[in-house]
């Protein structure tokens, strides 16, 4: 009676001390896609940009139309920031994130709360948004984790 017992609670220990680091490898492997990201987008690297998005992805902006989703979303939603910059007079500089407010990942699935800022020129005038938050959701596939959505929340 003692031994199934003791085996189980040894069996327990392992899974425990086993599960963290695969998790802390998964939470570095998330960051890792959203700094790679972020990084494609910061550098105009279009096709590495859009190759990280799934083929559901959803994205939400502070700029019209608001929402692009589908296959071609994080395409469609950059042409939408090239021509809405053109017309405001917008000329982005960079896309800063800082360490997650919130980090999890569930199996296949992630989930990141990151407070960001956003460097641009306004019609010449610098402008510097601090306190946004851009939250970001992925999922791991075949080829590794990508970016199912994000939505950008503004800051001051």
């Amino acid at each position: 009676m003692r031994l199934p017992r003791l085996l189980m609670i040894v069996g327990a220990a392992l899974a425990s001390c086993c599960a963290e680091p695969a998790l802390a490898s998964d939470e570095s492997d998330v960051m890792a896609v959203v700094k790679a990201y972020l990084a494609d987008m910061n550098n105009g690297n279009v096709a590495d940009f859009t190759k990280r998005c799934a083929p559901q992805a959803v994205i939400l902006d502070d700029f019209p139309p608001h929402v692009w989703q589908g296959a071609n979303a994080c395409t469609e939603w950059l042409n939408a920031l090239v021509a809405y910059d053109a017309k405001t007079g917008v000329a982005p500089e960079a896309l800063t994130i800082g360490a997650p407010r919130r980090l999890s990942v569930d199996g296949d699935h992630a989930y990141a709360v990151l407070p960001a800022g956003y460097k641009y020129t306004l019609q010449g005038k610098p402008v510097d948004e601090t306190h946004s938050v851009w939250t970001i959701a992925l999922q791991k596939m075949a080829d590794g984790w990508r970016v199912t959505g994000w939505a950008w929340a503004q800051g001051e």
